[in-house]
């Protein structure tokens, strides 16, 4: 049956066909950004549970969260954070139809991504010299 078949229509482009391009990458680093962001939330709610089981539970997930691996998932939870929060306004903006023109897209893709950098380095330059003892 599958020899019978006789269309000439054009197949879906596979992924690979597709020029790479920075509004592609905004597409892939949102919902990327929104699994990070569902994931984060899990090690807020350990968090909170430790908060409620006292003292000693408390300075075992602190101990964790505070050690270089547990900063870097804090580190990227701001970044996932901060671009989560710079794309959704820029959805906003289409949704009341402005933004579209290709160019300008490009140049507020490159934007969220710049702004995202930005400011987790901000956050984070603020958290280690002002917040954090060592």
């Amino acid at each position: 049956m599958a020899n019978d078949w006789n269309d000439t229509r054009p197949l879906s482009p596979h992924i690979m066909n597709w020029k790479w391009h920075v509004t592609m990458a905004t597409s892939i680093f949102h919902r990327a950004s929104g699994i990070a962001l569902y994931l984060g939330t899990f090690v807020i709610v350990g968090w909170l549970i430790a908060i409620t089981m006292g003292e000693s539970a408390y300075e075992t997930y602190a101990g964790i969260i505070g050690s270089p691996i547990g900063l870097l998932v804090q580190i990227g939870f701001t970044a996932a954070v901060m671009y989560h929060l710079a794309n959704g306004i820029r959805h906003l903006f289409w949704d009341a139809g402005k933004g579209y023109a290709p160019g300008f897209a490009n140049v507020t893709a490159w934007m969220t991504i710049i702004f995202a950098a930005v400011a987790t380095a901000v956050v984070w330059a603020y958290i280690l010299t002002s917040v954090v003892e060592f």
